[in-house]
Order: C-alpha cells, then structure tokens, then sequence
C-alpha cells in the first residue's frame, strides 16, 4: 500500500511553488508554504490568492473551496517549520549549487522517514541528492506551469531512489489528478528535452533573419495547432530560466550542438530582455509581467503590399493528387477561374469527382450554401493539355515530389505561359531555385507550400529564392489573403519554417524511444499534456507516415549537415520493414488492432 501523505512542504513561492501549493491544498493536503524571508512569503501569499481568486472569478472554483483551500496552508519563514511534513519539494531557482545547500539542510530539519523531491526541469536529480543522507528518498516531481491547470507530472528517479518511494509519489500523482510518467534522471527529461531543442533552433531561424518572429510563430501555430508559437513561448518561459535549461541540457546531454544556446540568447538575458516577465523579450509587453503585446520596432507595417492580386483573376493548377486536388477546392471556393491540368481525362476525371464530394461535405456540414457549391464547381475548367494554361495569371504545380519533373514542367510553363505570370510551386522540401532556374523568368517563380487539407489548413508558406523578385511575393501574399489564409514569407531552406522545425523535434524523439529512455504512449502523454500539443510525435508520425518523415528528415540532414539531425535508424528501419503508419496499418503503433 503506498503511503499517505497528510502534510507537505513547498520551499519557494514563485509562480510554480504557489501553483504547487495550490495543487496540494486543493486535493485536501495540508501544506507548509516556506520563503526565505517575510517580503518573499509576502509575495508567494499574493501569488496564491491571486490564482485562486482568479478560478472563483471564472467559475473554476467556488468561494467555500477556495477559503477552506487557504486554510489548509501555512505560511512561514525558514525550514524548520518543515520539521514534522510527509514530504517536501522544492520551486527554488534553477542553481544547482543552491538546491545542494537547501537539500543538505532540509536533510538535517525533516524527519528520517520525509520524502525530499525536487521540481527541477533540468538539473541532474542524482547530483542533487547527493548532498543528502538519504539520496535513496529524494526524488524528482517535475510540474508544468501553470501547475493547477497542467495535467502532466514528470516523475524522475535516480539510480539509487527507493521503489518504494517511486511507488509512493505515482501514488499521490493520481490523488492530485496528474497524470504521471516515470522516467530516469537525463537531461531535460523527457518534456524539455524535446521541446527546447525546438526552441532553440526557432531562436536560431529569428537570429539568421530567415523569416520575422511573426512568421515564425504564426507558421508554428497554424501549420502544426501549437498553442503558442516558439518565440512567443520563450517569453512566457523566460529568457533567462531558458538558457538555463539549455546549457544544462548541452552540458549534460552530450554536448549536442543544438542544444548550445543561440548567442542572440545570452546576448538578450545579458541586456535584460527576459520576455514577459521584464516587459521585453522576443516581443515587447504592455508591462512587466503583462501578456499584452504592443506595438514595437519589429512590429510590421501595415502598408499596401508593391503589387495586388487585382490581376489575378485566373489560376492554373498542375496536378491530380490530394493536394492538387485540396488547392483546386480553395482557389475555385475563393472565387477564382481555375483550370485543371491533369495528365489524363481519366484522371480530370477522379479529381472532379473528388473536388465535388469535398464540397458536399461543406455543404452537410453548414459551411457552404448549395449555390456557392454549384457555383464553385462551375469555375472550374478541366484539361489535359498544358497550353490551355496560356491564359493563366497565376499558375500553382502539385505534381509528384521529384526535382526532375517539377523542373521539366516549369521549363514546360516558361514557354507557355504568358510574360508576367506568377509560376508557383507547393514543394515542401525541394529548393525552389532549382525549380525557378528551369524557366527564363526565374523572378517570378516563387514557392506556396500550403498545408494538408488545404481547404482546412489555415497556413501557407511563401517561399522566396535569392532571384524571386519584391512584386512576386507582394502578389503571393495578396493571393494568399484572398484565399482566407495566413501567407508566411521565408527564405529557400530545406524545410521551410515548418518542416524545419518540426521533424527534427519528431527525429529526437523516435532517438528517445529508441534509447530506451521512455515508451511511446509516456512521451506522447509528456508532449501533449506537459507541452499543450495536439498530437503526441508518434501518433503526428504515424498520421504523416514514416516514409514521409524520412524522406524531409534526410533532406534537411542533407542540407544541414548537423549531426542530430540525421534520421533516427530505428525511423530507417521501420520503413524498411514497410511500416510506414495509419496508411499500412502499422507504425509505431498497431492499427489494425483499433
């Protein structure tokens, strides 16, 4: 039976050691809430009335419960006041020597049989206890912020924790209604680790000028439905608690290059710039410790774009697969002529038929009229004929993703098409210059990588090479908006903004599994309740298809030349074996089983 705790101790009051107090007293545990002065337990009292006013205010808590809440706490200066507690942790800053000092010293107030865990993000555990009498009960209970909210508790046992203890603290993860995943002391755990590696490399991406923070963040959140994009997340984070964890992470993990902080990091903690909680980070906030973002130096202009979409009126689009087929959908809904360029009546044919049920769908489901439909489907032209693009203003290609035909096509088009015309291609990994390089224009070629389903999909990356001229991505942008979709500009890099940053994050995490470290369904339960994502990086796998995934991680591997971006051999090895996800039935999980 494991055991009960009837009191507890939380030593630092800061946003998470109150949100930890609060999580305690609201499952009925009494709590001895410690600082190291009267003005710091001042501050950690407010931060705890704060919170729970706030729940009562938005109907989360009710009046009664948040006084008998407050009442279960007991506030004091200093860790003696720890002496008779069941267990303490620990929200102090993320200095190893000083949670060294505090655990030596709170091995010398607790009682022998006292649980000491400590909630570092971080920082080695195994390091930290052993600056204790009995590294056999110290523990790591690593909370997500907000930590009343946050569902997830990351439960880190060293070499030498006791299973009971382990047993003990999984225990009273479920009273306080977490879910728990029990893994072993590494390095950023299993949470951090793959999420800070993604946020340094969008540091790194803002830092090279590559796309503006905007762009980066918006292209995180549509193109993936992350609750936050990167930078905007950094600053929530802090800057400084950021490049903590990095160096930590880098120091201890391996010394992975891409978890070196970005130098455009140190150089913002150095001078301040800490995110939300200074005023300044990333972005610029109302006041220190305000979500409100204001208007900066950064901030775009809102100015007319060099060139609209005012003559654009006809789309040609190059293609007959689900993407081809999604763009065809968009561009006709939207009110454009579209002409439909197949290889085939046979295959004009299937996309119609596709285009017409997709619509219908739109229609059951409300978001389209009967008559928007009929008038949709009666934009469209359909050919198997490239020369009736000749007309086009605006011609899209989703052919297969091979470099070879996407350059014959667009050598094809050159001689086709009329001057001035916008020459698109939705390529999500191929250099767009080698494309536009196959025509004479190579100015007005530029790259709309739109997202899958592309009716659905809110997103689009625009791509720009080193000869995409100022006036074509004006007009792409113009498009894009007219199109109901956020247009992101960005340079000619393997991956764009997405892919760039997000396969890698799915390559580290097929490497965790592959280590080891911790099982499928406890790092998709890590990411998706500690980090707020919609999808676990395994089940995001299996839905995208291994293949897939191997095929953007080799190619940013190959641009890149970083060693951690090299495909996962457990990855190769899968699709080797044909287990390439939802599509044939197996991947990382079993479907035909569901």
């Amino acid at each position: 039976m494991a055991r009960e705790f009837t009191s507890v101790g939380v030593v630092g009051l800061g946003t998470m050691g109150a949100g930890i107090v609060e999580v305690f007293a609201r499952n009925g545990i009494d709590v001895v809430a410690v600082e190291i002065s009267d003005a710091a337990l001042d501050r950690g009292r407010a931060n705890l009335t704060g919170s729970t006013d706030r729940a009562v205010a938005r109907g989360k808590l009710a009046e009664a419960d948040r006084d008998a809440l407050l009442a279960r706490v007991t506030f004091a200066v200093g860790l003696d006041a720890l002496h008779s507690v069941d267990l303490v942790i620990e929200a102090v800053p993320e200095h190893l020597d000083l949670k060294q000092r505090l655990f030596a010293e709170l091995d010398r107030v607790c009682k022998p049989e006292a649980i000491l865990a400590t909630n570092t993000s971080s920082l080695s555990v195994t390091e930290i206890s052993v600056a204790t009498t009995r590294p056999n009960q110290v523990v790591g209970i690593h909370f997500f912020n907000p930590a009343p909210v946050m569902k997830l508790v990351e439960v880190v046992r060293t070499v030498v924790t006791s299973a009971d203890v382990v047993a003990d603290v999984e225990a009273l993860c479920g009273r306080l209604g977490k879910v728990d995943v029990t893994i072993s002391d590494r390095a950023g755990f299993i949470a951090n680790a793959l999420l800070f590696g993604y946020l340094n490399h969008a540091v790194d991406m803002f830092e090279s000028r590559y796309a503006t923070r905007e762009d980066i963040d918006a292209a995180m959140k549509l193109g993936c439905g992350l609750p936050m994009g990167p930078l905007a997340l950094m600053d929530l984070i802090g800057l400084d608690t950021a490049y903590e964890i990095l160096d930590t992470m880098y120091r201890r993990g391996g010394r992975d290059r891409r978890h070196a902080p970005v130098p455009l990091l140190k150089q913002m903690v150095t001078a301040g710039l800490l995110g939300r909680k200074s005023g300044r980070g990333f972005y610029t906030y109302e006041r220190p410790g305000s979500p409100k973002v204001v208007p900066d130096e950064q901030t775009p202009t809102t100015t007319e774009p060099a060139r609209s979409d005012a003559a654009v009126t006809k789309i040609g689009i190059v293609g007959s697969g689900t993407m081809a087929t999604g763009i065809i959908e968009v561009f006709a809904t939207a009110g454009y002529e579209v002409v439909s360029v197949t290889r085939g009546a046979e295959q004009s044919a299937k996309v119609f038929e596709a285009v017409q049920t997709s619509l219908n769908k739109g229609v059951v489901r409300g978001r389209l009229s009967e008559a928007d439909r009929d008038a949709a489907l009666g934009r469209i032209n359909w050919s198997a004929t490239l020369d009736h693009l000749a007309d086009v203003d605006l011609v899209v290609e989703a052919v297969v993703e091979e470099l070879s035909v996407k350059k014959a096509l667009f050598a094809s088009l050159d001689e086709i098409c009329k001057p001035g015309v916008v020459l698109a291609t939705t390529t999500s990994s191929l250099p767009v210059i080698e494309v536009a390089m196959a025509t004479q224009r190579p100015a007005d070629v530029v790259g709309l990588h739109f997202f899958n389903p592309a009716p659905a999909m809110p997103l689009v990356e625009i791509v720009r090479t080193i000869r995409t001229s100022a006036e074509t991505i004006a007009t792409a942008q113009a498009v894009s908006a007219t199109l109901g979709k956020t247009g992101v500009v960005c340079g000619d890099r393997s991956g764009f903004i997405v892919n760039a940053l997000l396969f890698p994050y799915l390559n580290d995490a097929v490497r965790m599994l592959e280590a080891s470290y911790s099982t499928t369904d406890d790092i998709d339960h890590a990411m998706k309740l500690g980090c707020g994502y919609p999808m676990g990086p395994f089940e995001l796998l299996d839905v995208v298809g291994l293949d897939v995934a191997l095929a953007i991680q080799r190619e940013l591997y190959l641009e890149l030349r970083e060693p951690g971006f090299a495909p996962a051999p457990l990855l190769e090895h899968l699709v080797t074996a044909g287990y390439l996800g939802r599509k044939t039935g197996r991947g990382f999980r079993d479907h035909t089983r569901r």
